[in-house]
C-alpha cells in the first residue's frame, strides 16, 4: 500500500462524512452538535462530531481534492 492509496482512502472517508445529513441521520440517533458542548467535546463522541462538522464545512476543499484525484487517475491510468 502506497501513500497514494492511503490518500484515496482518507479522501473517501472524508467524502462519506461530508454527506451525512444532520436532520435525517445525526439528530435521530442523538448525534446533534448542539447536545455536545463544553466539557463533553473532549470525549470520543464529541471529537467525532467535530470531525463530521469540519468535513461538512470544508466541502469546497473536498471538491478540489476529488478533482485532483480524478485528474491523476486519468493521467496515470
Amino acid at each position: 500500500m502506497g501513500l497514494w492509496t492511503l490518500f484515496e482512502g482518507c479522501l473517501l472517508l472524508a467524502n462519506a462524512l461530508a454527506i451525512l445529513n444532520e436532520d435525517r441521520f445525526l439528530t435521530p440517533r442523538g448525534w446533534s452538535f448542539q447536545e455536545y458542548s463544553g466539557v463533553r467535546r473532549n470525549s470520543f463522541k464529541g471529537q467525532l462530531l467535530g470531525l463530521i462538522y469540519a468535513t461538512q464545512y470544508l466541502r469546497v476543499v473536498l471538491i478540489l481534492l476529488n478533482t485532483l484525484c480524478i485528474v491523476v487517475k486519468f493521467v496515470s491510468g
